[in-house]
């Protein structure tokens, strides 16, 4: 393609929406423009490695036993309801009704669509197993759209969906769509981790989480070196410390509970300066509202609770901390004195406070604390569970040495669904004895938008993009000094011309600018390889570049030639 009849509107000043690397240069080197908040539509190059994404995961859920299909982005309620997820999705679903008053929605997600479609086409255990998958956008109305693609109210996903006679079924679809995951992750190469996760709205016994490594990501993953483990801190496993030594704790005694006046001090930074003590050394009772519940759930005053783990725990809907009114209603004190001791509501304690001794909680009255309280004397749990929230230093559940913590950007998750979604809509087969069983389902998606920006975090320079071939937009650059010359064009076109022959994707730089100009362009957008035409050419001398290494050499036109060939087949053959 010549670059002089391309739509490419790069940009030289940094856009001052774009937060992230990412978003910054998808605007920059003229990949996209926004249309509203979250929603975005892709230019010509962006489009170009978008598409090379979608067919990286084409061909590997194919290679995979996988068969694409398109199923409709506008959704009748009646599916959604039947599971229950009409009112999960909540403000997040976009919806509206038909001329006839009918509700529908925009497909945030296929799991009921794709269980009534092989609910009704499929009845024999013979047909079984069954892959379906398609490429699709999606559509949420997300509270607050960040990041460019990162989250966008409006994106493409690859998702599938495996359909099974029984668990040991799944077990081995779920295992091939895990493999296909990490082979199209490599193929754009990218540097990720693969972690336990929660299920989250789509439910189901178990999932894994693709996560790429940076700082930007919205996800927090705890991982150990010395066994492999990883978790995102929605599911990573806390175990127990002992929270403080035995002086701080006044040895193994019980002591009196003490009633002890506070006033204006809430926090536990306040408590600390207060009591001259340990964060350890309290407990903190917060009051939650659970659908049409309010519940109290207790952790370690230098600890922070993990809501979804809470949330997972109490199978509700909506969780949110409560408002001043009723904390004060449920507790009789203001904000900042909540404690345990006497509440008439349902109780949730961290395992950890089980371990604690002589700890300090408010005394629900306004302006007062009590210290020397002690579980099991004092005030019973109604259950005692993990719903704290690990941290750097924390024990491996698994070998226990000490966790490390990082970022990352979710690009995959593969769920195991099993008969959710099959029991609840009647999605059933008939087994060899011609009885009904529920199929065992598994849910695998993939955000197409997010790998391409998750590709640039991890790919770029303060120059900019730095394609993996794999999915660069144009494979080289072709950069003649001086198009005015003819020697310089000639040569320029030849190069051009065979590399084209050979399945090469080349963009020939044939604008009259300075070469400055094309240069930075040629950077900005990413180009991986760039053969540069200027004066040495009455030599037969080209230079060709590496963008990823910096790697620069002088060399003949067929070397120069032969050398893109080789470095491009390279690439692809990842």
């Amino acid at each position: 393609m010549r670059v002089s009849q391309m739509f490419m509107p790069t940009l030289r000043e940094m856009p001052a929406e774009a937060e992230v690397v990412s978003h910054q240069l998808m605007l920059r080197a003229g990949l996209m423009r926004k249309l509203a908040s979250g929603i975005y539509s892709f230019l010509p190059l962006g489009y170009r490695t978008f598409r090379k994404i979608e067919q990286i995961v084409r061909e590997e859920m194919d290679r995979a036993g996988a068969q694409e299909l398109l199923m409709s982005a506008i959704l009748p309620a009646e599916y959604y309801q039947a599971t229950g997820r009409w009112e999960v999705f909540g403000p997040d679903m976009f919806r509206l009704k038909d001329r006839n008053g009918r509700d529908f929605c925009l497909g945030p997600t296929h799991e009921e669509i794709f269980t009534e479609t092989v609910k009704n086409e499929i009845r024999s255990y013979r047909a079984l197993p069954l892959i379906l998958y398609q490429i699709q956008t999606k559509y949420r109305d997300e509270r607050r759209p960040r990041f460019g693609v990162m989250r966008s109210r409006e994106f493409v996903m690859k998702d599938a969906y495996s359909f099974d006679r029984d668990e040991a079924g799944l077990d081995l679809s779920y295992k091939k769509m895990y493999d296909a995951y990490c082979r199209i992750f490599d193929r754009c190469g990218l540097d990720y981790f693969i972690v336990d996760a929660d299920s989250g709205a789509m439910g189901g016994s178990g999932s894994q989480e693709f996560a790429v490594k940076s700082e930007i990501g919205e996800s927090v993953i705890a991982y150990c070196d010395a066994c492999g483990y990883a978790a995102n801190d929605e599911k990573a496993e806390c175990i127990p410390d002992v929270c403080c030594d035995d002086e701080c704790c006044m040895g193994n005694d019980m002591l009196p509970v003490e009633k002890v006046a506070t006033p204006d001090v809430r926090t536990i930074e306040e408590l600390m300066d207060f009591f001259g003590s340990q964060p350890c050394e309290f407990a903190k009772t917060l009051i939650y509202k659970a659908d049409d519940r309010v519940v109290a759930a207790m952790v370690r005053g230098d600890r922070e609770l993990n809501e979804t783990k809470l949330q997972n725990y109490l199978n509700c809907i909506e969780l949110e901390m409560a408002d001043a009114e009723t904390v004060k209603e449920v507790t009789g004190a203001d904000v900042g004195f909540a404690g345990p001791i006497g509440l008439k509501v349902e109780l949730i304690v961290d395992l950890e406070v089980t371990s604690m001794k002589n700890f300090v909680v408010g005394a629900n009255e306004t302006g007062y604390h009590l210290k020397n309280v002690n579980i099991g004397r004092d005030f019973k749990a109604s259950v005692v569970m993990d719903i704290r929230k690990i941290v750097e230093g924390d024990k491996c559940p698994k070998c226990g040495a000490p966790v490390k913590i990082a970022r990352g950007i979710e690009v995959g998750h593969v769920f195991k669904l099993g008969t959710k979604y099959s029991e609840a809509l009647g999605c059933v087969y008939l087994d060899e004895n011609g009885k009904e069983r529920p199929m065992v389902m598994g849910c695998y998606g993939i955000g197409i938008n997010r790998t391409m920006a998750a590709i640039i975090e991890q790919n770029h320079d303060e120059n900019g993009i730095i394609w993996p071939i794999s999915v660069a937009p144009y494979h080289v650059i072709i950069v003649p000094v001086n198009p005015t010359e003819t020697a310089q064009m000639e040569a320029a076109e030849k190069i051009y011309s065979e590399l084209g022959k050979a399945g090469v994707e080349v963009m020939l730089d044939d604008r009259n600018e300075r070469p400055g100009v094309k240069f930075k362009d040629a950077d900005l957008i990413g180009i991986p390889i760039r053969i540069t035409v200027g004066k040495k050419i009455g030599e037969g001398i080209v230079e060709f570049k590496l963008r990823k290494t910096g790697e620069m050499v002088e060399l003949s036109i067929d070397e120069a030639i032969a050398r893109a060939k080789a470095e491009v087949e390279k690439g692809l053959a990842l």
